[in-house]
């Protein structure tokens, strides 16, 4: 299963018309990456909820096949949460283990080994994790000999050393169908908060792997641009444009991501910077650290509270991206 019915609030105004996991990054819808990150590990019979922007999601997947899977959407007329989706969809998936994975992360962790570790403890659920060395702002997860003792705060990095750092989720979860005798029916529950601290409670092993390997989190627009720039550059490359894009020849563009029918005037600087579907940044007008959506896109829209601040500049919405 793949859980993409988030709103991406933390991405507005680019979740404005989409779904987080409908972002593009490189030409791919970001919850593309994730479909055939399954498929490769023969994960090919996949469940995707669905409820802000639904069609964004299926418009980006379509029937999976060009993923190499076969889909089957479950869509929620209210947002259920991480475990409140589970239960959503549990007549596709109860009768087998099965994988659950964030609809927006870019990771090349072996699930296989995952797998492994979920049939050697004969656990009814296995968490993927991996080491936050650099204490970025993900929940700490308490473990010890193996299996999950619960949640805690932020990390800070005077209490860990490098040798010592403290362990984050993936969003990557392994479940037996046991799991469902602890998930709530028919309401809105997080398994972090509803579901394991019951189920360990009850005498249930709930496992933990700490893995290794690449791992991407695309949950603000600094990320965003970080990691699409991140990925460039491992091509060699520092801009990607979608299609019908025009970018005049005595225009700057640097460490950007164009979306869609963009355009860049004569003389105009663009320097990291994500440039929505339909923009048009005037000649001689710089864009630097800033993400442009077109006006109209959320003229009398609110702004999620956790959405940063833009403006308005004649046809365009700018956010700048520096904190």
């Amino acid at each position: 299963m793949i859980l993409s019915a988030g709103y991406g609030t933390r991405l507005w105004p680019l979740t404005e018309d989409r779904t987080k996991p409908a972002l593009p990054i490189l030409g791919k819808p970001l919850v593309g990456y994730v479909a055939e990150y399954l498929a490769r590990y023969g994960c090919d019979d996949i469940v995707v909820n669905l409820h802000h922007r639904p069609e964004s999601v299926r418009q980006a997947l379509g029937d999976g096949s060009s993923f190499g899977v076969k889909l089957h959407y479950v869509e929620e007329p209210e947002i259920l949460g991480t475990s409140g989706a589970i239960d959503n969809a549990r007549a596709l998936l109860d009768g087998d283990t099965f994988v659950v994975v964030n609809g927006k992360i870019i990771t090349d962790i072996d699930l296989e080994a995952a797998l492994a570790t979920h049939r050697r403890e004969k656990a009814i659920a296995t968490l993927v994790l991996l080491p936050n060395a650099a204490c970025e702002k993900f929940s700490i997860v308490n473990a010890a000999d193996g299996c999950l003792l619960g949640f805690g705060g932020m990390p800070l990095r005077e209490n860990f050393s490098p040798e010592s750092p403290p362990l984050m989720f993936t969003g990557i979860q392994i479940l037996d169908p046991k799991i469902f005798d602890y998930v709530p029916r028919g309401k809105f529950s997080h398994s972090t908060t509803d579901v394991y601290p019951q189920a360990i409670a009850n005498g249930e092993r709930v496992a933990v792997h700490v893995a290794d390997g690449q791992w991407y989190e695309l949950s603000t627009m600094p990320r965003y641009l970080d990691i699409s720039l991140r990925l460039l550059a491992e091509r060699g490359e520092s801009v990607t444009a979608g299609d019908g894009c025009e970018i005049s020849p005595t225009a700057q563009v640097e460490q950007s991501v164009l979306w869609d029918d963009v355009v860049v005037e004569s003389g105009a600087r663009v320097k990291r910077a994500i440039l929505g579907d339909n923009v048009r940044i005037a000649a001689g007008e710089v864009v630097e650290n800033a993400a442009v959506v077109c006006a109209d896109l959320v003229r009398g829209k609110t702004a999620p509270t956790k959405a940063l601040r833009g403006e308005f500049r004649g046809d365009n919405f700018v956010v700048s991206l520096t904190e």
